[in-house]
């Protein structure tokens, strides 16, 4: 029989039902989330190959891509995180557009923002100060004194915390915005057939923090001097960051404790950060002593006490920050 048979003239057409191939691309929760993974990494990684080459036509030596045990003070670094820093919020727009979803579910959109990014910054310091307080006075770093004076003080501080937050917003955003969030409805719809919608939600999240974590950590093998230590203190910090999105729902805090904690290392203290080193740092320091202990060339975050200093920080976030979590779970979706 026919389908619209029964329907008076005044009635609403009912949709026609998805063709396979529809299917294939749209869930009842609507773009797939794999696919949706794909679109963004495909235009991510466009996107930074184009950044690459302007970069390489303006400062050729600024685009190579090896190992560095320091990095520059350069205006071109500037450029590069600017530049990052841009492409990433305007990638995550079109991919909302194409999900038709809010932009502000991926982790920018917060009306605490200013307040969550600056109590980030002032953790961010403190908890970086007290580890190297502990290696300090446990004999384990040694301060020689300070490499900066005056004016050249002041630029380099500034042009470092520049550098530091955007590199803290590419980090959090690139890993723990829309790819941790597309990632966790995904798994959110798989743990949905075998357990209740509440605990799916939950499950989905933290397994893709897991992976997300693991991940990022992993991408830190690549600096010149990291460590076993130093690669668990990166996965087990991204954990960290996301207890502070499934807290506050937001990257905020993340994004500013991130910036700080990087800028205290590598200009304020002027030890590594994750096996690298900066230049024009403020204070001159080298680690003395086991490794496992001091943090060797991998910096403070190779040491065994940043495990203290993580957990420290885990109480921190479960103490001073409200629980607003981020629902990364499909009833938040359009439907197709």
């Amino acid at each position: 029989m026919d389908r619209y048979a029964s329907l008076s003239p005044g009635d609403p057409v009912p949709p026609s039902p998805p063709t396979d191939l529809q299917r294939v691309f749209i869930g009842k929760e609507g773009l797939r989330a794999g696919w949706g993974l794909l679109i963004f990494v495909v235009l991510f990684v466009a996107s930074i190959a184009c950044v690459s080459v302007i970069l390489h036509a303006v400062h050729p030596a600024g685009a190579e891509s090896k190992p560095v045990s320091e990095i520059p003070a350069a205006p071109w670094m500037l450029f590069h995180y600017a530049a990052n820093c841009l492409i990433l919020p305007l990638i995550t727009w079109v991919m909302s557009k194409i999900e038709r979803r809010p932009n502000s579910v991926y982790g920018l959109g917060d009306t605490g923002k200013v307040r969550r990014f600056l109590a980030g910054l002032v953790w961010g310091i403190a908890c970086l100060s007290l580890l190297i307080l502990i290696l300090f006075k446990s004999g384990f770093l040694v301060f020689e004194g300070r490499a900066l004076f005056g004016a050249a003080m002041l630029r380099y501080g500034a042009y470092w915390f520049l550098n530091f937050l955007m590199v803290g917003l590419f980090e959090e955003y690139s890993s723990r915005g829309y790819v941790l969030y597309t990632l966790a409805r995904g798994l959110t719809v798989l743990y949905r057939r075998a357990f209740p919608p509440r605990n799916s939600a939950t499950l989905g999240f933290w397994s893709a923090a897991v992976v997300i974590s693991l991940l990022f950590g992993l991408v830190h093998s690549g600096n010149t001097g990291e460590s076993p230590l130093g690669l668990l203190a990166a996965s087990l910090v991204s954990m960290v960051f996301c207890l502070s999105l499934w807290r506050t729902g937001s990257l905020w805090w993340a994004i500013g404790f991130h910036g700080a904690w990087d800028w205290s290392q590598s200009f304020l203290y002027g030890v590594a950060d994750s096996g690298v080193t900066a230049q024009h740092r403020l204070l001159a320091t080298h680690p003395v002593g086991n490794p496992i202990l001091s943090g060797g060339a991998t910096g403070p975050e190779g040491s065994i006490f940043v495990l203290a200093i993580l957990a420290l920080i885990f109480i921190i976030i479960m103490l001073t920050l409200r629980r607003n979590p981020v629902t990364p779970a499909p009833e938040n979706s359009p439907t197709s």
